[in-house]
């Protein structure tokens, strides 16, 4: 079983890495939220999950690569759900990050979770559900907020969050990308926290590139 795998990354893409270990070029799935984090860098280390199919035509043998232990144990966590295969899994961390995943699910937030591509309200009801006792019993949630604390980033609050969700949702119908639009959201609301939705989609405007 691979734990981790650490190396010089020599190809990355928002959906992909690959990380020459040995002498061996290992080609890692990851999510957005990884890629943000190690897009810059030339050696990584990513943990890792890994998924053996058998049965069908062909076997397959698939590495899933997360920056921290966190974004794994929350991938593992999704992937227990009824309805959420690895690919859908991989969709909600590119679309919501790990610490605000977390506040969704524990603030029962089914409007974020159905934001995400592929999600419906039952399948975002189940994961609420299913996941909400699950993170509190294990610690995530501490382990996570700690995390961002330590870092230097804001934890949202069920109600920032709601609001992040409807300006990133509306300047990624003007164009622009969800992710740099989700960093400048979320600065606003840091620097602003009681600023209306509409407000923060007129500062965004003036400030992303």
């Amino acid at each position: 079983m691979i734990e981790y795998i650490k190396g010089e990354l020599t190809e990355v893409t928002p959906t992909q890495a690959v990380v020459e270990a040995a002498g061996v070029g290992y080609g890692i799935n990851i999510s957005l939220n990884t890629y943000t984090a190690i897009q810059t860098k030339k050696e990584v280390k990513l943990y890792i999950h890994e998924a053996i199919m058998t049965g069908g035509r062909d076997d397959s043998y698939t590495l899933y690569g997360f920056v921290n232990k966190q974004e794994r144990e929350l991938y593992r966590m999704l992937i227990t759900v009824s309805g959420v295969g690895s690919n859908t899994a991989r969709m909600i961390l590119s679309a919501i990050s790990p610490t605000e995943l977390v506040n969704v699910i524990s603030s029962g937030n089914e409007r974020s979770l159905k934001s995400v591509k592929g999600i419906g309200l039952r399948t975002a009801q189940r994961i609420i559900v299913d996941l909400r006792d699950k993170m509190l019993a294990s610690g995530l949630i501490a382990d996570l907020q700690s995390s961002a604390a330590a870092a230097g980033m804001p934890v949202l609050s069920a109600e920032q969050n709601e609001v992040r969700d409807e300006a990133v949702g509306a300047l990624t119908m003007l164009g622009f990308s969800p992710a740099p639009s989700q960093k400048v959201v979320v600065d606003i609301l840091k620097a602003h926290p009681d600023m209306p939705v509409e407000q923060v989609i007129k500062q965004a405007l003036k400030l992303i590139k």
